[in-house]
C-alpha cells in the first residue's frame, strides 16, 4: 500500500478534525504490514465510516465516486479482465471505451499497481471509486457466484478425478465420492450458495442438472430467479450433491430414488433448518434446499391483516371448541397463519399440541409430532392419540382423507379446539371439500367454525417505492368497482422501480390477503342441505365478507402492493348484477329497472320488455310470488300465510322486484315460492333484500331481491321462461 495515499489521508482527516494525530500515529506504523492500509485500519476499528474514506479520496484525487447502482457495468469490459487478475487486484471492469477500461476501485491504485494491472489487461486504466461491497457482489454478480473457488478447485484437481465428476459411473466407488464432498473447495462452493441464498431472503435453492449445463435458482419472495454460475461448475454437479446429501445424512451412493433429510446451520449468526430433498433425473440429480429460520417470531399483525381481520382472528381463535380451517394452495403461507394463531394462545394455561408433515418451524411451549407414514404415523392415528394427552388445542397439518376429517370434527365436538389446513381455491369451497372426502353435513354444520383462505403477494420495496401515474383507468374502474367506492379520486397505485435493496426486482417480503367466512346459522343450514360452494359465497359476500380479490384491492390501495400482484392469485368475481347490489347494496340498480338509453323507446319498451346488458335477461312480467322473512318467530319453516302473497314486478335468472305492504330491512333473507305459469313448476329459495323504496302505490314499498342459493336447474327454468316471454 502506497504511504503517499495513506499520507494523504491522514491530513485530511486531521484537517476536517475526524480523528487526532495521536490516535492516527500508531495506526500510520501499522498500515504498511495492513490490506487496504490506513483506510481499512480505520474502518475496522469504527474510527470513520468507508463513506467518509471514499469522499477523502474523490475530493484529493479528483476521482469521480459511483454507488452500487450508478456502476452500470458493460459485459464487454468483464470478458477481457480475467476473474483471477480481477479478485487479486479488488476490482470491477465497467467500461470499455477508446483503449480505455473504466475500473471500479474502493482504493486507489497507486502507481506501481496501476501499471501493472494496464500491462496484464493491455489498456489504459481509469479509474472511479465505489464501496467495497459494491465490487465484490459486482464481480460475484458478472463473473458467477462461487467463480473463484471453482477455479482454484479446477487448478488442483486431476484429470482422473475431472472426469470422474463428469462421468458419473456404476463404479465409482463410496471413498472417491466422500473424497470429492469432502474437498475444502467443494465444501466452500456449497457453502458460499448457501450463504448467497440467506443473504438475497431465498426460501428454496433449486440446483438443478442438465444436459451440458446446471442451472441454479433461488425462490425469492414466491419467484424463482436465477442465479449466475460459471459454466464448469457442471464438471462438480457430483460432488456438489454429495456433498449436500452428506451434510442431510442421507445415502450418497443412492440415486436413483428421491430422498429427503434435514440439516442445521449457522449463517451469519443465525440458525437455519434446511430440508433437502433430492430426486433422479437423467442428467444427475435435482436438488431443492429449503431454508427455515429456526427462530422466528410469529405474530397476526406482521401477517398484513387490517384491523377488522384481526378482531375477527382474535375472536376465532378464544374460541373454546370448534375447527377452524385455512385454505389456499401450496405456498400460500398456511402453516405460517397457523402458527401466528398458536403463537397467541401460547400460555401456560393451555396444552397446544400438533401433528404435521414436516414440523416446519419449533415453538417452545408446544408438543410437536412429525408424521412418520413409514411406521404408520399418519394423522389420523396421531390425532387419537393426542386425546389421550388431554389437550386444549390440536392443530392438524392437513385434513387429507376422510377418517382425519371425521376425527378432527369430534374432537371438535368433545371440547377441543382444532387448527387444519385444506387446500381450496376460497373459503366456500372449503365446505364441499369436506363432503366431497365423505364428512357427513351435519359434522361439517356443526364443528367448523370458520373457512378463511389465503394468498401470498409481494409487497413493494420501501426503498424504491413510487407513485404508479401510467394509465390504469380500467384497473382502477375495476378496484371502485368491486369495492363499492364512490369515484377513482382517491385510487393511487404504487410501484417499485428496483433498487439494489430489492434486488432490482421493485418488492421486498409478503403479505397475506385473506376471505374470512364466519360459519352462522343460515350457513349450517345451507351445508345441511348440500347447495354448492358458489350459493354459500354469495350469501357470505351479503353478510359482508370481503372476497381474496376485495382484500387484495385494499391492500393494492393502500399502497401494499401492485394490482399485477391481485390478479395473479385473485380470480376476477363473476357477479351478478344482483350479486353485486347484494354486496354494495348502496350501489343497487332501481327497482324497476330500465334500459339506459335516451332514444324512444322501442315497442318492446312500450309494453315492458326489453332485453338489457346484464349477466341475466330481466323482464317486466307479473309472477306469482309467496314470502317469508326467515326466521320470524311466528312462522314454521315452509309455511306461508295467504296475506304474503305477492306479485313480480319484474324478473330475472339473478333476482326480482315485488311490491309489498311489508318493509323488510335491507340486508335480510326472505324464503320464496316462485309459481311460474303454464305448468312450469314451483321454484323455492332463498334471497337477499338488496333495496326497499316506497312504490307509486300508496302503502306499498318496491322490494328489490337476489337470489342466494337457486339451483343451476331452477336457474335455466326461470331464464327458459323470460326468453319465451320476450319472443
Amino acid at each position: 500500500m502506497s504511504s503517499n495515499l495513506d499520507s494523504i489521508l491522514s491530513e485530511a482527516l486531521m484537517e476536517q478534525g475526524i480523528v487526532t494525530r495521536d490516535i492516527l500515529g500508531p495506526l500510520l506504523k501499522k498500515s504498511g504490514q495492513t490490506v487496504g492500509g490506513l483506510g481499512a485500519l480505520l474502518i475496522q476499528q469504527g474510527l470513520v465510516t468507508e463513506d467518509v474514506v471514499l469522499k477523502i479520496y474523490a475530493s484529493k484525487l479528483k476521482l469521480e465516486k459511483l454507488e452500487g447502482s450508478q456502476l452500470g457495468v458493460e459485459k464487454s469490459a468483464i470478458d477481457r479482465v480475467p476473474l483471477k487478475i480481477a479478485e487479486y487486484y479488488r476490482f470491477l471492469p465497467i467500461k470499455l471505451e477508446n483503449r480505455k477500461m473504466t475500473v471500479a476501485v474502493s482504493i486507489p491504485f497507486d502507481i506501481r499497481t496501476q501499471d501493472a494491472v494496464q500491462t496484464v489487461v493491455g489498456y489504459e486504466i481509469v479509474m472511479v471509486l465505489a464501496r467495497e461491497q459494491d465490487i465484490l457482489d459486482g464481480i460475484k454478480k458478472w463473473y458467477g457466484l462461487g467463480a473463484g473457488t471453482i477455479e482454484k478447485i479446477l487448478q488442483t484437481t486431476t484429470t482422473s478425478e475431472k472426469q470422474a465428476t463428469v462421468t458419473a459411473e456404476a463404479t465409482e466407488k463410496v471413498e472417491e465420492i466422500e473424497k470429492l464432498a469432502g474437498d475444502a473447495s467443494v465444501i466452500k462452493l456449497v457453502n458460499q450458495i448457501l450463504m448467497d441464498a440467506n443473504q438475497k431472503r431465498a426460501t428454496d435453492i433449486h440446483i438443478e442438472p442438465y444436459r451440458g449445463k446446471v442451472k441454479v435458482r433461488y425462490r425469492i419472495d414466491g419467484v424463482l430467479y436465477n442465479t449466475n454460475m460459471p459454466p464448469e461448475i457442471k464438471q462438480f454437479i457430483l460432488s456438489i450433491a454429495s456433498r449436500i446429501k452428506i451434510m442431510a445424512n442421507l445415502n450418497i451412493i443412492e440415486k436413483r430414488l428421491p430422498q429427503d433429510g434435514r440439516a442445521i446451520v449457522k449463517i451469519s449468526g443465525n440458525t437455519i433448518d434446511l430440508r433437502v430433498s433430492s430426486i433422479p433425473t437423467p442428467s444427475g440429480e435435482s436438488i431443492v434446499i429449503r431454508l427455515l429460520p429456526m427462530t422466528r417470531l410469529f405474530s397476526l399483525e406482521k401477517l398484513g391483516l387490517s384491523k377488522e381481520e384481526t378482531d375477527l382472528f382474535s375472536k376465532l381463535i378464544e374460541k373454546p371448541h370448534g375447527i377452524i380451517l385455512i385454505t389456499g394452495p401450496t405456498g400460500s403461507g398456511k402453516s405460517t397463519t397457523l402458527y401466528a394463531c398458536l403463537s397467541m394462545i401460547n400460555t401456560d394455561e393451555r396444552k397446544i399440541i400438533t401433528i404435521e408433515d414436516p414440523v416446519e418451524y419449533e415453538m417452545e411451549g408446544v408438543t410437536q409430532i412429525q408424521v412418520l407414514s413409514s411406521i404408520g404415523l399418519d394423522f389420523a392415528r396421531g390425532l387419537r392419540s393426542i386425546l389421550r394427552h388431554d389437550p386444549d388445542v390440536i392443530m392438524v397439518g392437513e385434513i387429507r382423507d376422510l377418517e382425519t376429517a371425521e376425527t378432527a370434527a369430534r374432537v371438535a365436538l368433545t371440547g377441543h379446539l382444532v387448527f387444519s389446513t385444506l387446500h381450496t381455491n376460497d373459503a366456500a369451497s372449503g365446505v364441499t371439500r369436506l363432503v366431497d372426502i365423505g364428512v357427513e353435513p351435519y359434522l361439517v354444520a356443526s364443528s367448523v367454525e370458520a373457512f378463511i383462505a389465503q394468498r401470498l403477494v409481494r409487497t413493494i420495496c420501501e426503498h424504491c417505492k413510487e407513485e404508479d401515474k401510467g394509465k390504469h383507468d380500467e384497473i382502477k374502474v375495476k378496484i371502485v368497482k368491486e369495492l363499492g367506492l364512490p369515484s377513482m379520486d382517491d385510487v393511487k397505485l404504487y410501484r417499485g422501480k428496483g433498487c439494489e435493496k430489492c434486488n432490482s426486482t421493485g418488492f421486498w417480503g409478503r403479505v397475506a390477503i385473506f376471505e374470512i367466512l364466519l360459519v352462522d346459522d343460515y350457513i349450517r343450514e345451507l351445508i345441511m342441505k348440500r347447495v354448492p360452494a358458489s350459493d354459500i359465497c354469495r350469501y357470505a359476500i351479503s353478510q359482508g365478507m370481503h372476497t381474496l380479490r376485495q382484500s387484495g384491492w385494499q391492500k393494492v390501495i393502500a399502497g401494499y402492493t401492485t394490482p399485477e400482484e391481485i390478479i395473479e392469485v385473485a380470480p376476477d368475481e363473476i357477479l351478478s348484477e344482483e350479486e353485486k347490489a347484494a354486496t354494495h347494496p348502496s350501489e343497487a340498480a332501481s327497482p324497476v329497472l330500465k334500459p339506459e338509453s335516451s332514444e324512444s323507446p322501442t315497442s318492446e319498451e312500450k309494453e315492458g320488455r326489453w332485453v338489457e346488458k346484464r349477466a341475466f335477461m330481466r323482464l317486466d312480467v307479473k309472477v306469482s310470488i309467496r314470502h317469508r322473512v326467515l326466521g320470524a318467530v311466528e312462522l314454521e319453516k315452509k309455511n306461508f300465510k295467504i296475506d304474503q302473497y305477492g306479485v313480480t314486478k319484474n324478473l330475472s335468472a339473478g333476482g326480482l322486484v315485488f311490491a309489498s305492504p311489508e318493509q323488510p330491512k335491507v340486508g335480510s333473507v326472505l324464503e320464496l315460492e316462485i309459481e311460474l305459469p303454464l305448468d312450469k313448476n314451483t321454484i323455492r329459495c332463498y334471497a337477499k333484500t338488496v333495496r326497499v323504496v316506497e312504490s307509486e302505490e300508496k302503502g306499498y314499498y318496491d322490494i328489490s331481491l337476489c337470489f342466494l342459493d337457486l339451483s343451476g336447474a331452477d336457474r335455466a327454468k326461470l331464464s327458459q321462461f323470460i326468453q319465451e316471454e320476450v319472443t
